[in-house]
């Protein structure tokens, strides 16, 4: 699947199957999981605890935090992350608590 993301889809890698706030996706694997979800037209990965402003990433660096998921239980940073099979991710901060 195309989208207008400026991430472009690396058609020829291997997919795996990730689950994205309940919604099946399949990624490159051994991709930044960051990119891949923006690739694959997932632009919101949190709503700040305060504000509920949303975030995606910013910096693809690790510097920001923007990018924050839960997964596994684990808030981690998107764009330092690595896209494996059967990955559960979750919006992170989605009840409104720091974790």
């Amino acid at each position: 699947m195309k989208t207008a993301s400026p991430f472009l889809e690396l058609d020829n890698e291997p997919r795996v199957n990730v689950v994205f706030d309940g919604n099946a996706l399949s990624l490159p694997e051994g991709a930044n999981l960051a990119a891949a979800l923006m690739a694959a037209g997932v632009n919101v990965f949190r709503h700040t605890p305060v504000s509920g402003a949303p975030r995606g990433p910013f910096c693809m660096m690790g510097a920001c935090f923007d990018c924050l998921v839960e997964i596994d239980g684990t808030t981690k940073q998107a764009c330092m992350t690595v896209v494996t099979d059967g990955l559960e991710i979750t919006r992170a901060h989605r009840d409104g608590a720091l974790t």
